[in-house]
């Protein structure tokens, strides 16, 4: 008796249009599939009765539903046979491709082209599969790098092709025109820009002011500041290093627009990012506590004349703590090295990156890739890539520039002059988990993660009471010592309750907890 082989036909078309037709493009595609499976019914093929169709999906990206339930068939070893129309309806992407191969030989689940007479269950058929898929991965590139092409010849016109229409216009065919109640607060931030001389007091203004963004949240930092280095705002259309007029009127006249540009260039002179700066700070104007307010970077000086970096919620400095977040002020070297550490860790994770370059061409992607390995991870980086963090009491979140990191890491990878002028990005959101302790003497607030902590002041705080302890008990406590209020009080913390004491010496005591407080304790 013939071994039954179980079959599943993939369809997919790139675009939607025409899928509302009674017969279109993945009717066809199947009906096609059905004949062949139909012709190899003595070698014991049956159709399966589940579709998995993708209409109006990419071939560029594996993040289609029915080609993602039907990985998770196979992985169930539900499947013997995967049926298409033509190879590039599974995917376009060589790199993806891979992949694909490697969970299909996995799961022994064979790959048919029936018009292209081939599956993968041949070393011929392997080798007809990666040819062909390099032709089509080429095809794909001639195709962008015509639109390219086009969309050059376009902004030489003075259209604009950036997407969506920035604050103050709307986007008609390529044009842009103003909107009047709009282009009334881009007037305004650019004349008050001037008038504070600083983005940081101009989002503040706002805010007070209630002045929203579209989308009827506060304006950010980053928001402003690409706002007004936006030449679009003068009329102008620019991309990458070149600069069109546009077919657009500007908002702003073009000796307002050099006068800011020369103030933004004075505060960035002025806050030159350098660790001889006193007033350097790697998240500022970045950090944000969990009710919106922007942390200010700070620091203070203790009897020994040792400086202290913090950064520090607005409303605290300005007497108004109960508009405060939850943590309003943070020594800076903890939550730096966090997000120094966090944001290594996601650009340095090759496969996590691989799915931001798929634009990119094979060889491209292979550079940048590699790159990775001896990439080192600079505050210039940093400050380049990081958009915003926000810090809760329990978590923190960080926001990236995806579109701007993708660019920066294509520079590294060859070698360029860092120049990111990118006027839209896509965010990308990163949450983590961490506690949150006071520091008992400063009042500030650590980020500790899961990890334990050791209180050196509380452990030597013990060590020192039943030293004395013992010094008491032989009678050798000097006069001095003996007429210490503080050497009597530490003697006292040897009557602490033994579940204390285990609890310091293993980093798990209240996070609150003080010596003044261990004394007490011996008082009860």
């Amino acid at each position: 008796m013939t071994k039954q082989i179980r079959c599943a036909i993939y369809t997919r078309k790139s675009s939607e249009e025409g899928l509302e037709q009674d017969f279109n493009s993945l009717d066809a595609q199947r009906e096609a599939c059905e004949a062949y499976i139909k012709s190899q019914m003595h070698e014991g093929w049956i159709l399966l009765e589940k579709q998995y169709n993708d209409g109006g999906y990419s071939g560029g990206t594996m993040e289609r539903p029915a080609f993602k339930a039907l990985l998770e068939d196979i992985k169930m070893d539900k499947i013997d046979i995967v049926v298409v129309y033509k190879v590039d309806r599974l995917t376009r992407s060589l790199m993806d491709f891979v992949k694909i191969v490697d969970i299909f030989d996995k799961h022994q689940t064979s790959f048919v082209s029936i018009t292209q007479h081939f599956n993968t269950t041949t070393s011929m058929g392997r080798l007809t599969l990666n040819m062909l898929l390099s032709f089509a991965q080429f095809e794909r590139e001639v195709t962008s790098e015509r639109l390219r092409d086009k969309f050059a010849a376009s902004r030489k016109k003075g259209m604009f092709l950036h997407g969506t229409a920035p604050l103050g216009y709307q986007k008609e065919k390529g044009t842009l025109f103003e909107v009047p109640e709009q282009s009334a607060i881009i007037k305004l931030i650019f004349k008050k820009y001037l008038e504070l001389g600083s983005s940081v007091r101009l989002q503040k203004y706002l805010e007070e002011n209630n002045i929203k963004t579209l989308n009827g949240k506060s304006f950010s930092v980053g928001h402003l500041t690409r706002i007004l280095s936006n030449k679009v705002y003068i009329g102008k259309i620019t991309y990458k290093n070149e600069e069109y007029d546009g077919l657009h009127s500007g908002i702003i006249d073009n000796d307002l627009f050099e006068k800011v540009q020369n103030c933004i260039k004075e505060n960035k002179g002025e806050r030159k990012f350098t660790t001889n700066n006193h007033q350097y700070a790697l998240l500022g104007s970045k950090l944000f506590d969990d009710k919106g307010n922007y942390m200010s970077p700070t620091y203070s000086y203790n009897r020994h004349k040792k400086r202290y970096r913090y950064y520090v919620s607005q409303p605290l400095i300005q007497h108004r703590e109960q508009d405060a977040g939850s943590v309003n002020k943070i020594p800076s070297d903890e939550i730096q090295n966090f997000v120094r550490n966090e944001v290594e860790s996601f650009i340095t994770d090759k496969t996590n990156i691989q799915q931001y370059l798929r634009n990119y061409t094979i060889m491209k992607q292979s550079k940048i890739i590699n790159s990775l390995e001896t990439l080192k991870i600079t505050d210039q980086i940093i400050r380049l890539v990081v958009h915003k963090v926000t810090i809760y009491k329990s978590k923190v979140e960080l926001e990236l520039n995806k579109n701007i990191m993708v660019k920066l890491l294509e520079e590294l990878a060859y070698n360029k002059e860092i120049l990111i002028e990118i006027a839209e990005t896509e965010f990308i959101t990163i949450t983590k988990d961490i506690n949150i302790i006071s520091t008992p003497r400063h009042g500030n607030k650590l980020i500790i993660g899961n990890e334990v902590q050791y209180n050196s002041t509380l452990i030597n705080a013990l060590i020192k009471g039943f030293y004395y302890y013992k010094l008491w008990k032989e009678g050798k406590l000097s006069q001095e010592q003996k007429k210490s209020t503080y050497v009597y009080r530490l003697i006292n913390l040897r009557f602490l309750p033994p579940k204390i004491v285990e609890d310091i010496l293993n980093g798990k005591q209240e996070p609150n907890i003080t010596v003044k407080k261990l004394y007490m304790l011996t008082k009860i």
